[in-house]
C-alpha cells in the first residue's frame, strides 16, 4: 500500500471553495458600467451566515456528534441551524419590508397614450420581449437554504472521506510498526543471554529443588508461547499480560541474590478487558537491565492499578550510574512511538530520574 500525504489536501479544498464562493459575484456579475460594489457587498453579507454554519458544522457537529455516533442529534441540530439561519435572513431581508412605490399624483392624457389593448387590440400580447415573465430574483432565504445544504453535504463528505483515508494510513502504519516491534523484541529484548542464564539456573535447580525446576520450565514455556503466538493478535486480555509479567519476574529472580528486592503490587481482581500485546515488556526489560547491580543493593517495584476505564502501570528501579553505560533509551523510544500510533493523545507516559531512582509511569485507556 502506497502512502500519501493528506496534510495539506483538505485545507486547500476548503480554501478554494470559499474563494470561489466569495469571488462568484465578481466573476459572474454583469457590470456594464463598472463593478456595483453595493450589490457585491450585499451578496458577501448573505454569505457570512453560511460561513458561520460551515464552521459550526466542521468543528462542532461532525467531531462531537456525527463521529461520536450521535447521528440523529447531528441531523436535528444541523436542520435546526439551517432553518434558523433562513428565518433570520427572511426577517432581515429589506426587500421584503420595502413598500411598493406610490402612484403618480396625476396623469396627463395624451392623444397617443392609450391602453395597449385599445391601440393594438386585445389579441396582441402585452408589451415586452418574448419569454419574459414577472418573477423576481430568488429570495435570499431560499438561496441560503440551497447553499447551506450543498455546503453541509460537501463538508460532511469531505470529512468522512479524509477520515477514512487517514484511518487506512494509520492502519497500515500500525501493522507495519507492530511487526517491527515484535521482531525487535524477539531479537533484542529477550536476548540469548536471558535464555542461557535461565536454563543454567534451572539446570542448577534440578539437583537442589527438582519441583521448583519443573515449575520454572513451565513458566519459561508459557513465556515463550506468549511471545511467539499470543503476540500475533491485535489485542490480548489483560490477565494474559499480567501472567507474562509474573512469569518474567519469577524467572529473572532465579538469577539474583537477596540483595535485589523485587516488589509486585498487582490486584487480584483484573478487569476483563484487552490491551495490545507486549505493551509492558520494553519497560520491564529496561528496569531489569539497568536497575540491577551485583555489587550494590538494588530494587525493582512494579505496580498496576485499574481506575475507571484506565490502566496505570508504574515501575521503579534503583538507579546505578555507570561510566560505560550502554544507551538504554531505544526500548523506551520504541514504546513511545507505538503508544503514539495506538492511543495518539489518549495516553500518558511520564519518566522521572534521580540519582537513586528511575521511575516510569504509563497511563492508558482500556
Amino acid at each position: 500500500m502506497k502512502q500519501y500525504n493528506y496534510k495539506y489536501f483538505e485545507p486547500f479544498i476548503i480554501f478554494a471553495l470559499w474563494i470561489i464562493l466569495f469571488a462568484s459575484p465578481l466573476l459572474f456579475g454583469q457590470f456594464q458600467e463598472g463593478i456595483d460594489w453595493t450589490h457585491v457587498l450585499n451578496i458577501w453579507k448573505n454569505h457570512l451566515p453560511l460561513l458561520l454554519l460551515f464552521l459550526a458544522h466542521r468543528f462542532v457537529l461532525m467531531p462531537y456528534f456525527y463521529f461520536k455516533g450521535k447521528k440523529v442529534s447531528y441531523s436535528i441540530i444541523t436542520l435546526a441551524l439551517i432553518l434558523t439561519g433562513a428565518s433570520l435572513i427572511y426577517g432581515l431581508d429589506k426587500r421584503l419590508d420595502e413598500p411598493p412605490p406610490p402612484p403618480p399624483p396625476y396623469k396627463m392624457e395624451r392623444p397617443l397614450e392609450k391602453p395597449q389593448e385599445e391601440v393594438l387590440g386585445s389579441d396582441f400580447p402585452p408589451h415586452g420581449p418574448p419569454g419574459q415573465n414577472n418573477r423576481g430574483p430568488i429570495p435570499a432565504y431560499v438561496n441560503f437554504i440551497i447553499l447551506a445544504i450543498l455546503i453541509v453535504g460537501f463538508d460532511a463528505g469531505l470529512q468522512i472521506s479524509m477520515r477514512w483515508a487517514n484511518l487506512e494510513q494509520e492502519k497500515f502504519k500500525l501493522q507495519k510498526e507492530s511487526v517491527e516491534n515484535q521482531l525487535a523484541f524477539l531479537r533484542n529484548q529477550i536476548s540469548p543471554h536471558f535464555f542461557m542464564n535461565t536454563l543454567n539456573n534451572i539446570h542448577a535447580l534440578v539437583d537442589i529443588d527438582s519441583e521448583e525446576a519443573k515449575q520454572s520450565i513451565v513458566k519459561l514455556s508459557n513465556l515463550m508461547r506468549h511471545l511467539l503466538y499470543d503476540s500475533e493478535d491485535n489485542q490480548n486480555p489483560i490477565k494474559k499480560e499480567v501472567e507474562f509479567i509474573q512469569s518474567y519476574i519469577e524467572l529473572m529472580q532465579l538469577r539474583f541474590t537477596d540483595k535485589v528486592r523485587i516488589e509486585v503490587d498487582i490486584p487480584a481482581d483484573i478487569p476483563d478487558k484487552s490491551v495490545p500485546p507486549l505493551l509492558f515488556t520494553s519497560l520491564l526489560e529496561n528496569a531489569f537491565k539497568h536497575g540491577i547491580s551485583y555489587t550494590h543493593p538494588s530494587f525493582i517495584k512494579i505496580a498496576m492499578s485499574f481506575p475507571e476505564n484506565r490502566l496505570i502501570f508504574k515501575i521503579e528501579n534503583s538507579n546505578h550510574f555507570k561510566k560505560t553505560e550502554v544507551p538504554s533509551g531505544i526500548g523506551l523510544e520504541n514504546s513511545k512511538k507505538r503508544m503514539d500510533l495506538l492511543y495518539k493523545t489518549a495516553y500518558d507516559l511520564n519518566i522521572t530520574e534521580t540519582r537513586e531512582k528511575y521511575t516510569v509511569n504509563l497511563n492508558i485507556p482500556i
